[in-house]
């Protein structure tokens, strides 16, 4: 049961790499990670980090006594955790869904698609950011000690600055139309 929160975002890691194995199969080249600047792989050891926390504090793995301290115990917290990641995969599935063929893991600077303004895109300008950014906020409460703060920390902070630098893309590749965009939708719910 102390798993639910760790398994949900292990389906939504899922969710993401059947998405891209369909626009694969089909042709597209969706995981361009890197491709436009190798920053973009900053997030991927934070996740790295805290999976081996996690797997540490169930299966006893090595790792500094701190992460075993628990800021608070709440059965109610841990089912508000819960609740809020198995939302966060809901809206995941219909932001994939929104996207149709125009998912990218990284700033496509080689493809020029149409701007999604449908769909997630109707309420938020980074859907699949912002539901991240409600996951680790899930996982905190679920978790909540040294690690799970500092990876809410870091993925809030890192999440934010690829926001900035794809909205930046953005309003070079659409221009007007973005701005037009930007000023009937914001960036997060």
């Amino acid at each position: 049961m102390k798993y639910i929160p760790l398994l949900e975002i292990l389906v939504a890691m899922m969710m993401i790499f059947i998405k891209v194995a369909r626009l694969r199969r089909i042709g597209i080249k969706a995981n361009v990670l890197g491709t436009a600047d190798k920053s973009g792989y900053v997030l991927l050891p934070v996740v790295l980090f805290f999976v081996y926390a996690a797997l540490s504090l169930f299966l006893n793995l090595p790792f500094p006594d701190i992460a075993r301290k628990v800021f608070w115990k709440s059965d109610v917290l841990y089912w508000v955790a819960c609740s809020i990641c198995s939302i966060c995969l809901l809206l995941l599935w219909f932001t994939l869904i929104s996207f149709g063929h125009s998912f990218r893991m990284g700033i496509d600077k080689q493809t020029k698609d149409k701007l999604i303004t449908t769909g997630a895109f109707t309420y938020s300008r980074n859907p699949v950011f912002t539901i991240f950014m409600l996951f680790f906020l899930g996982i905190f409460l679920a978790y909540p000690n040294p690690v799970s703060v500092l990876l809410l920390l870091l993925s809030m902070i890192l999440i934010h600055r690829q926001i900035l630098r794809e909205e930046s893309f953005l309003k070079k590749h659409y221009k007007k139309e973005y701005e037009v965009y930007c000023s009937r939708v914001r960036r997060y719910f």
